[in-house]
């Protein structure tokens, strides 16, 4: 029985999970899905928008933002989101790949 070497660089492999599990989740996707309608918009647009409470749209925000997905900046007392959208493709022909697309 021939033995298989795995070797895995663990700092993507990290990276990589972060990434997925931000964008497998519908509603993180729906608020994706605006932000890329409006371009750059702040936080009160999203939740009061698509109804979703602002906690939890900070939440998936943080992890959009984590994950790199999303830029946040800070222009007063607002936070403006845009889509970071070279990792987006990234992302995009990574799974293809692995699909085999």
């Amino acid at each position: 029985m021939k033995k298989t070497k795995v070797r895995f660089n663990n700092e993507k492999l990290q990276y990589s999970t972060t990434l997925m599990k931000a964008l497998a989740h519908p509603l993180r996707l729906k608020i994706l899905e605006y932000i890329d309608s409006q371009g750059v918009i702040n936080v009160n647009k999203i939740y009061n928008t698509l109804k979703i409470e602002q906690s939890v749209t900070s939440q998936h925000l943080r992890l959009l933002r984590l994950a790199g997905v999303v830029n946040a900046n800070k222009e007063g007392k607002f936070v403006h989101y845009d889509i970071n959208y070279p990792v987006l493709r990234k992302a995009e022909i990574a799974v293809n790949n692995f699909l085999g697309r």
